[in-house]
Parts: C-alpha cells; sequence; structure tokens
C-alpha cells in the first residue's frame, strides 16, 4: 500500500510504501491521530523499516492507496 503527502510550498509529494502485512485502517487511524494530536509530526515506517516524519504543519494532504493496490499499464488499463 503506497500514502502519498503532499507538502505545503513544495511541488513534490512524498511517497511512502508500506508493508503488505500493515492494515489500510491502522494507516488511517495512524495518520488521523497524528493530525488532530499534538504531536506536532506524522511518523509512518516504509516496508524497508525506515521511519519518515512529516511536520503536521506542512502537510497540505495525504493520499492513502488501496490494500491490494494492482497497478495497470497499457491502453486497456481501466
Amino acid at each position: 500500500m503506497d500514502v502519498r503527502i503532499g507538502i505545503i510550498h513544495h511541488p513534490r509529494e512524498i511517497e511512502v510504501e508500506m508493508s503488505d502485512t500493515v492494515k489500510r485502517e491502522q494507516v488511517l487511524s495512524t495518520i488521523e491521530a497524528a493530525l488532530s494530536g499534538d504531536s506536532g509530526v506524522l511518523w509512518l515506517t516504509d516496508k524497508k523499516g525506515r521511519q519518515v516524519g512529516v511536520p503536521n504543519s506542512k502537510i497540505a494532504y495525504v493520499e492513502v492507496g488501496a490494500a491490494n493496490d494492482e497497478r495497470r499499464v497499457g491502453f486497456g488499463a481501466q
């Protein structure tokens, strides 16, 4: 599952590839808790075990891909 985080005043987004064992609901609750809490930083752990921290004040949007996200390539992809 991929998580994309848009940063305010920055043209690129941060993409974190999450482990397949992580549940979508767990990721959503982590993001929601971090953005509504006083922690000031959203921390996510990617599938290689690296931690990514983004200050809450700089987050423009968060996009969470489907748990079984299948990427299709070509003209017949729908």
